[in-house]
Parts: structure tokens; C-alpha cells; sequence
């Protein structure tokens, strides 16, 4: 690997990670930039992974103060994306590397629509059904069910799954859109942790990308946890489908 090789791969950890604390969709960037300096896809996506973990790490550090405000939402994102992420971790593994892959754009192009669309119709079951107190500080059945799916496509791919995060607690509580951000940032470390603990013991990878990317990625995540706790709500919501939407369709080519 040349020196401006590793330099591209410690830039890209740098804006992936944040990417990671800001509109939640790292890998679809830090990904591709692997594959394309030559590394295996499943190779490049453990390693992403492993190296992208201290993002999220140092992000979920910055907004600390928001994971504070509602404890037992915060221990329920990190239980159910860190189970999930197991069985993510595994599928990646076990299944040939298309088999999932096929279905990740239409999976992100559908929740960043959701993003989009949740103020008005979250504002529309408000009306009809009005504020249940409990939902600010618990997580539904339902909620929590597929915090456990974000998990495991976390596990298994990542990218997009901060996108998917909001989607899910946008439609599963009311909290404010900076706490949301916030747990979306705690989810995609709960789930990258994980996996990560199972591809060192058991996957391919490549070690220099991983510290390269991780080099990056520390500064990166926090930087991107205070870029985003003083974005406007609908500027980030709206760089959160953009830059969705912009993948998704990259990726469906």
C-alpha cells in the first residue's frame, strides 16, 4: 500500500466518522474507498467495520449529555443492537456476500423516505391518539423489535443502518431529534463493537486499513458529535435523506 493510499484511508476515517455522529451513513463511503484500493469485499467490510468502531466510540462521547436525558432508552438501543449485531456478524460470515447486498439500497432508500416523512406523520398519530407520557422515557415491543433488525444489519453490512436508527426511534418515541441523533450514534457503536469483537477472532482482515481508518475515524466522530448537536433538526434531517437517497441510488447501479 503507498503512502497516499494510507493517506486517502486515514482522510476517509476522518470524514466517515463524521459522517457517523451526523447523517449516520459512514460506510457508504469509508466501504467503497476499501474495495476500490483492492481489498475483498468481505475483507474490506470487516475491516471497515473494526476500523470505523472508534467513531462511534468517541461520537457516542460527544453527546453524552443527550444519552444521559432518557437512560432506559439508551440501555435498550445498546441491549437489542449489540444482540443483533451477533447474528449480523454471523450472516456476513456464513452467507455468499451478494445475498444481502442485493436488498441494501431499496433497505436504505426506504428509511430515508421514513426520515423524511416521520414529522408530518408522527404529528398526524398525535393528533388521533395524542402523547403517551411512557413513550419519552420506554421503547415499545415494536420499537424495540426492530432496533434489534437495525442490529443485525449493522452486524452484518452497517451501512445505512444510522439512517434506519432514526427512523425507527423517530416512529417509536418523541423524543427530541438531538437525542435521537445521539442514540443513533450509540446504536451503530453497540453494533460495530460487536462485530467487531467476532471478526477479530474469526475474519480476514486487514490490519493497516483497520489502523489507517481508525487513525481517522477517533478524530472524525467527535468532531461530527459537536457538528451535529448544533445542526437545525430539518437541516439534518434533510442531509440525513439527501445524502441517503444520493447512496442508495449510487448503489443500486
Amino acid at each position: 500500500m503507498s503512502g497516499l493510499e494510507e493517506l486517502t484511508i486515514v482522510g476517509t476515517g476522518l470524514v466517515a466518522g463524521v459522517m457517523t455522529s451526523t447523517v449516520g451513513v459512514a460506510s457508504l463511503l469509508s466501504f467503497p474507498v476499501l474495495v476500490a484500493l483492492g481489498l475483498p469485499p468481505v475483507v474490506a467490510n470487516a475491516s471497515n467495520t473494526v476500523g470505523m468502531m472508534p467513531a462511534g466510540l468517541t461520537g457516542s462521547f460527544g453527546y453524552r449529555a443527550e444519552l444521559r436525558e432518557h437512560p432506559a432508552v439508551t440501555a435498550t438501543v445498546i441491549a437489542t443492537c449489540a444482540a443483533g449485531a451477533v447474528l449480523g456478524a454471523t450472516l456476513l460470515l456464513a452467507l455468499p456476500a451478494g445475498v444481502f447486498e442485493a436488498v441494501v439500497p431499496w433497505l436504505i432508500l426506504g428509511t430515508c423516505l421514513l426520515v423524511g416523512a416521520q414529522p408530518r406523520i408522527s404529528r398526524r398519530l398525535r393528533r388521533t391518539h395524542g402523547d403517551a407520557p411512557t413513550r419519552h422515557v420506554r421503547l415499545s415491543r415494536a420499537t424495540t423489535f426492530f432496533s434489534t433488525l437495525v442490529g443485525v444489519y449493522g452486524g452484518y453490512f452497517g451501512a445505512g443502518s444510522g439512517v434506519m436508527m432514526v427512523a425507527v426511534l423517530g416512529f417509536g418515541s418523541n423524543l427530541e431529534f438531538r437525542v435521537v441523533n445521539a442514540l443513533k450514534t450509540l446504536a451503530i457503536l453497540a453494533s460495530n463493537l460487536v462485530a467487531s469483537l467476532i471478526f477479530v477472532v474469526v475474519a480476514d482482515l486487514d490490519w493497516t486499513a483497520v489502523g489507517l481508518l481508525a487513525l481517522g475515524s477517533i478524530v472524525g466522530g467527535y468532531a461530527g458529535a459537536r457538528v451535529g448537536r448544533r445542526l437545525n433538526p430539518g437541516v439534518l434531517r434533510a442531509l440525513i435523506v439527501l445524502v441517503g437517497v444520493t447512496a442508495a441510488l449510487w448503489m443500486a447501479r
